[in-house]
């Protein structure tokens, strides 16, 4: 046993020994011990955004150190299974620094862990590329990762590119940024697992961040990748804002067909990190799964799911 597997398994074997209240008050301590200002930055991020429930020491709130020691009493054993189907111990050690930052509030690993070599999504070492390339980007904002894309693998690294993006203002600039490219396709619809209409709720801080609520009223058609894309599909993007296992529900027949790339977010809540691999591995069970995070150490977010 080397040590990323020693850290891991003496983690695993912590929390196995604790209830879920032990848990509870181990994090709690933890909290409790870093710097009052580190605390109203955690106070003020998770409220801001609210993937990961909310905290505010005043009102006694700590539903978000609650739902972080639910996770892992609930579903250590489906983080073993992450764990020993990764690919590759640079994403063990993420997955690892992960958990512990969430149960010690050690930055140290986390620090550790995050890319500093390549662009988010795009691990050059993982993700190749050719000229035949059909790309889909869900949450494309307004072009970022299709610019980098580009960026690093060329004008000549693929044959069609569909852009979806949800926001009205934003994908007015998504069309705007990525005009002068060739064979470059922006709808403004919603990726789900069915077909339906939705609105949006607004995120002050970013649109981003704006998610989808279900509205038989809303203004926003929703689709499947399945009935919206008849051709092959090469590589997936996703970066949804928590409509990731939808999205992924949605393209089941792409997915079983064309074994596309597929690049996703797996931050927006605490199941996500090891939910989405096993929904792919249950739809076919040939993909590798590996694990990249670019983000602050002191809570890692944009942790990107690789499974190819």
């Amino acid at each position: 046993m080397n040590i990323v597997d020693k850290e891991f398994s003496d983690f695993v074997n912590t929390i196995k020994s604790l209830s879920e209240k032990e848990i509870y008050y181990r994090i709690r301590r933890n909290f409790d011990n870093i710097p009052q200002e580190m605390k109203q930055s955690f106070m003020n991020f998770f409220n801001k955004f609210g993937y990961w429930g909310t905290l505010d020491i005043a009102q006694n709130n700590y539903e978000e150190i609650e739902l972080k020691s639910k996770a892992l009493y609930n579903h250590i054993a489906d983080f073993e299974w992450m764990y020993h189907h990764l690919s590759d111990y640079r994403s063990k050690k993420l997955l690892y620094s992960v958990l512990n930052n969430w149960y010690s509030y050690d930055f140290n690993t986390t620090a550790k862990t995050k890319e500093y070599l390549f662009d988010d999504y795009f691990d050059l070492d993982l993700v190749k590329s050719n000229s035949n390339e059909v790309i889909v980007d869900l949450g494309a904002y307004t072009g970022d990762t299709v610019l980098s894309y580009i960026h690093n693998y060329g004008l000549d690294s693929y044959k069609k590119i569909y852009c979806y993006e949800i926001t009205p203002s934003t994908f007015e600039k998504l069309k705007d940024n990525l005009k002068n490219y060739k064979n470059i396709e922006c709808r403004q619809k919603g990726i789900s697992d069915e077909l339906t209409m939705m609105s949006i709720t607004d995120n002050e801080e970013s649109s981003s961040a704006n998610t989808l609520k279900d509205d038989k009223k809303g203004c926003i058609p929703v689709t499947t990748l399945d009935q919206d894309i008849n051709e092959p599909i090469t590589l997936i993007k996703a970066d949804i804002e928590g409509f990731e296992q939808k999205a992924i529900k949605g393209c089941q027949e792409h997915i079983l067909k064309d074994h596309p790339k597929l690049l996703i977010s797996v931050y927006h809540n605490n199941e996500d990190l090891w939910k989405i691999a096993k929904m792919i591995y249950e739809i076919h069970d040939d993909y590798k799964f590996y694990l990249r995070y670019n983000s602050y150490p002191t809570y890692p977010t944009e942790i990107t799911l690789i499974a190819i």
